[in-house]
């Protein structure tokens, strides 16, 4: 299998997304080659860490880095302030210098954290994301939000910074569990309906999380998954007006995440969110209503929940925290048709509304 490159170019950096099998071994004189520098600091959490931190960090000292390793307690109710502070005094320890490379290897909380370290720490060293999962491989690596929680609500505190080079090495995702690979098929789907018609019937004529699916093609769901984010952040790196519709499904979806406790995975919690405002949309007149079913039939038959318990009031008091919100009025995206979506600025008694008829009726 070759490796697929995708090149970002935003207005702060340009960088490549390598995607391919076994590209995890080339790691180091990968780094090397975009980064230079002369000390790694790996960053990965106790999940992940002994599946793949210790291959990289050998790499990366093969390659001729002094190279460190940090790992911190998986799981998103770890991604706070109090573990990267924890990350940063080691980097400090570690002596890393602004010409010198962190090293990111995990999902997207590990991606968040260890990018958000790189561009805190001396105001701004170089990071390498190494994303082991399927979400992380065709989302969150991609882009440069890195972001810690706050009690308030998800991914309140961050910054966008990007990059200097994306390794997603295809075979990694032989160690995820079913239900994480399947987790990370809301995103997936979801650039599907806000970009590309083609890719959505793709996904929903075959599921990616059948069993036998081809690692060919998976790579190139991936590559193509990839070129979405990339067409949509180069135009607009710091979400001002087109990188928005990357949000769809999010607001919704981020409040249901976040009164789970997080223990709905995040692409679940998008992908029951898209449902909700599809269905929304759909009786509010803004798409028709075979769209709003589309989205639903592919969501469900990926295993993924279309529908949410969790009662309107707390939706709506963890959406209106979220960073979506501008004063009095909270932008949605909404489907217009699949391959298409717009975003709307309602008001908060609206955003309600919306709520309302999307979310809890458990039909399409």
């Amino acid at each position: 299998m070759s490796t697929s490159t995708v090149h970002v170019s935003t207005p702060s950096r340009s960088y490549d997304v390598l995607i391919g099998q076994g590209v995890i071994d080339e790691v180091g004189a990968l780094t090397r080659q975009a980064c230079g520098g002369s000390a790694a600091c790996v960053i990965a959490d106790d999940n992940v860490a002994p599946l793949y931190a210790n291959a990289v960090a050998e790499s990366l000292a093969d390659a001729g880095y002094r190279t460190t390793l940090q790992v911190f307690p998986a799981g998103e109710k770890y991604k706070r302030l109090p573990i990267l502070s924890d990350l940063l005094e080691g980097l400090a320890a570690a002596e890393l210098t602004r010409d010198d490379v962190v090293v990111a290897v995990g999902g997207g909380v590990t991606g968040d954290m260890g990018g958000l370290a790189a561009a805190l720490y001396l105001r701004g060293c170089k990071v390498v994301q190494v994303p082991t999962s399927l979400l992380a491989m065709v989302d969150s690596s991609v882009g440069g939000k890195t972001a810690v929680d706050l009690e308030a609500g998800k991914n309140l505190a961050g910054a966008f910074f990007q990059p200097s080079l994306v390794i997603a090495d295809v075979d990694c995702l032989d160690t995820l569990t079913p239900e994480l690979f399947t987790d990370s098929c809301g995103e997936v789907i979801k650039h599907g309906v806000i970009r590309d018609e083609a890719l959505f019937r793709r996904l929903a004529a075959r599921p990616i999380n059948a069993e036998g699916f081809d690692p060919q093609e998976l790579q190139d769901v991936i590559c193509r998954n990839v070129e979405i984010k990339r067409d949509v952040v180069d135009a607009d790196e710091r979400e001002r007006g087109l990188r928005q519709i990357l949000n769809f499904g999010h607001t919704i979806g981020h409040a249901i995440e976040a009164a789970s406790d997080f223990s709905l995975g995040h692409g679940s919690s998008v992908a029951a969110g898209m449902c909700c405002i599809a269905r929304a949309s759909a009786r509010m007149g803004w798409c028709a209503q075979d769209v709003a079913d589309d989205i639903v039939r592919a969501v469900a038959a990926y295993g993924l929940p279309t529908d949410t318990a969790v009662d309107h009031d707390t939706l709506f008091s963890f959406a209106t925290h979220d960073k979506k919100r501008h004063g009095s009025t909270v932008n949605v995206v909404v489907p217009t048709r699949i391959g298409a979506v717009e975003v709307r600025p309602v008001s908060l008694p609206e955003f309600r509304h919306l709520v309302d008829l999307g979310c809890g009726t458990g039909a399409a």
